[in-house]
């Protein structure tokens, strides 16, 4: 495929006028609904956003390449705009950013049109076509650079195919090169360690795992002649296969930015060595940088959580259903047994999903078991060593899924001195054995006891707390779900209100939590609706989605608004969440159901009371935004 089809002269911007991040990508956006390139502005520009929420795709030196792949766009497309007065974009240097490359990707795109963006990427790791890019007046003068560094590449890469082959003393690399999107960041990578391999005098062969998939992959042979290995990645990569090798793990971005300085630490040997087991595929501990204590723990929380919430949701708006039918039929009745019992089976996997899954996420598919059994252990009260008419509950169970995970990677460690001929009998017997008389032992005789006390107070004062606590604790919650909109204090206060539901089988707290996560979007819609002139046509196309996303309690709509202004919508979004949240335990409001928004409303036992706690704290925060935000600078809707 022809770049020029793909780097089109129709939708270049050779004067951007934003001086924002979020202007920027609002006028690029526009270029792209004016060219036909999308048809669906809000759809591309939250993929835009919630790539940029990842890392920012500001890379240095005076580039961004946003990029999103959706069934928003209509054709592969690369938008190039220019800056004349550059553009502060939380570039990863610090730096303005003087030029962008807006990629849009179909949904399906074909091969060839993957194989051009691929093409594309790789050549911006060019600094003389940089510096070219920047000088340039017309769309016909970008085009003409971009063909004549692909013609330079391709003669390069001629005379090195026709060179005789390295010599001995000559460096030699492996690398993998990945990102989640694998549309930019992959290539761009590749191209800039092979380039500084050149510099340096050592071949650096990369295999990238983009959208194409795993292409050049590497072969046995030469990644046992390797100096080294260096991974740029943000997603899991094939990591057994580099077992004894000196090994860097690095974000994809330092294969960008950084290429000689991994090249270099792998050179002198500064580089770890990777030691693999034969059931884990994912990176040693002692190869991976930069990632903080806390950063890996509540990964492996959210992995945990994440496996969990299809039994939340499924068994527990099945349950609520049966309770409707109660009321109608009778306890007796076959529909009600039946609802009943189907959601119940489904939450008593609730707390060993949770457990099981952090622990995978710590250890791999060894620590699947004895995490299943820890968490079951967790929700049994008989499972301790101590009579109690209390289980250990789901904080029992969060533990007891860490432990197992901690437990395994020590198992890992211990049985090292297993001669290779003999690792068959670490997956299949040492493993299940010791993890599950090790795990087993600690959960009943130090977890299960203490937090079955633990557990028991909990439910006692959830229980029994007055008015005042339990507004106070409902406004907390709620105002956490708004916070961070899906981060740490979100799932921190809906994994609480899970906790309640599991303790004491009443939804006060859900309600709660549900209302702080509805309020947001329903917010910045209506602020939409009210002050029309501070958003843009764009903004408030977007905004008037809002008002489902919100009723259904998709908190996640008014993402891309708080990414873009974030004090100005956060703080009207935890005050009206608060308000709401403490509204539904001042009027004692219970919804038994963990997900649904207004569509569960009718389980409640006060549904309009609940709806009514809703809307005002939405209004609240609505006014507060609306009054709050600036009015835009460029056109908005008349």
């Amino acid at each position: 495929m022809d770049l020029n089809e793909l780097l089109r002269k129709d939708v270049m911007i050779m004067d951007l006028k934003a001086t924002t991040k979020e202007a920027a990508i609002d006028e690029m956006i526009d270029n792209y609904v004016k060219t036909g390139v999308i048809d669906d502005a809000e759809l591309f520009k939250q993929d835009i956003l919630k790539r940029e929420a990842e890392t920012s795709t500001g890379i240095g030196d005076g580039i961004a390449m946003p990029h999103a792949r959706d069934k928003a766009v209509k054709k592969a497309t690369v938008m190039f705009a220019k800056s004349q007065q550059g553009v502060d974009y939380d570039a990863l240097d610090g730096q303005p950013v003087y030029l962008f490359f807006m990629i849009a990707a179909p949904d399906g795109a074909d091969t060839l049109h993957l194989q051009a963006l691929a093409a594309l990427s790789s050549l911006l790791i060019n600094p003389d076509l940089v510096s070219n890019l920047k000088k340039a007046t017309t769309p016909q003068e970008v085009q003409d650079l971009f063909n004549q560094a692909e013609q330079a590449k391709e003669e390069k890469e001629k005379q090195q195919q026709a060179a005789p082959e390295q010599t001995n003393d000559q460096g030699f690399i492996v690398a993998v090169s990945a990102c989640p999107n694998g549309i930019a960041h992959t290539y761009m990578a590749e191209a800039g360690l092979i380039e500084a391999g050149e510099k340096l005098g050592i071949k650096v062969r990369v295999e990238t795992n983009g959208s194409e998939g795993v292409k050049n992959k590497l072969t046995a042979a030469e990644i046992s002649k390797a100096d080294g290995v260096i991974i740029t990645a943000d997603k899991k990569v094939d990591m057994g296969r580099f077992d004894g090798k000196k090994l860097l793990n690095r974000p994809v971005i330092d294969g960008i930015n950084k290429p000689e300085e991994l090249i270099n630490k792998i050179e002198a040997g500064n580089a770890p060595t990777y030691h693999a087991n034969p059931d884990d595929n994912t990176a040693g501990e002692d190869a991976v940088e930069g990632k903080s204590t806390w950063s890996r723990i509540y990964a492996d929380l959210m992995n945990g959580i994440s496996h969990m919430l299809p039994f939340v949701v499924g068994g527990g708006i099945l349950m609520a259903i049966s309770f409707l039918i109660e009321n109608v039929a009778g306890p007796k009745s076959t529909s009600f047994l039946f609802f009943n019992g189907i959601g119940n089976y489904a939450f008593n996997f609730l707390i060993p999903v949770l457990a099981a899954y952090i622990a995978v996420s710590m250890a791999d598919l060894p620590a699947l078991m004895p995490g299943f059994v820890a968490g079951f252990m967790a929700s049994q009260a008989s499972a301790s060593v101590v009579s109690s008419n209390s289980p250990a509950g789901f904080i029992g169970g969060l533990l007891g899924g860490f432990i197992a995970g901690w437990v395994v990677v020590g198992l890992k460690k211990f049985f090292k001195f297993i001669p290779k001929s003999l690792e068959g009998m670490k997956p299949m017997l040492l493993y299940p054995v010791f993890s599950l008389l090790i795990v087993g032992a600690i959960m009943y005789f130090a977890i299960d006891p203490v937090f079955a006390i633990v557990n028991k107070a909990i439910s006692t004062f959830l229980t029994n707390m007055g008015t005042g606590n339990a507004v106070i604790l409902g406004a907390l919650l709620a105002g956490m779900m708004s916070l961070d909109m899906g981060g740490p204090f979100n799932k921190a206060a809906y994994a609480f209100a899970i906790a309640s539901f599991t303790t004491t089988k009443s939804g006060a707290l859900m309600a709660a939590v549900m209302a702080g996560g509805m309020i947001p979007p329903l917010a910045i819609a209506l602020a939409a609706t009210i002050w029309k002139n501070k958003f843009t046509e764009q903004e408030h196309q977007a905004a008037m989605s809002n008002y489902i996303l919100g009723a259904a309690f998709i908190t996640e709509g008014a993402i891309p608004f708080a990414a873009g202004d974030p004090l100005h919508v956060i703080i009207p979004s935890v005050i009206g969440a608060a308000i709401g949240g403490g509204l539904t335990q001042f009027w004692k409001v219970n919804v038994p159901a963990p997900h649904g928004g207004i569509f569960v409303s009718p389980l409640s036992n006060h549904p309009w009371l609940f709806i009514l706690a809703v809307i005002i704290g939405a209004v609240i925060a609505g006014i507060i935004y609306g009054l709050w935000k600036q009015a835009p600078e460029k056109e908005v809707v008349k």
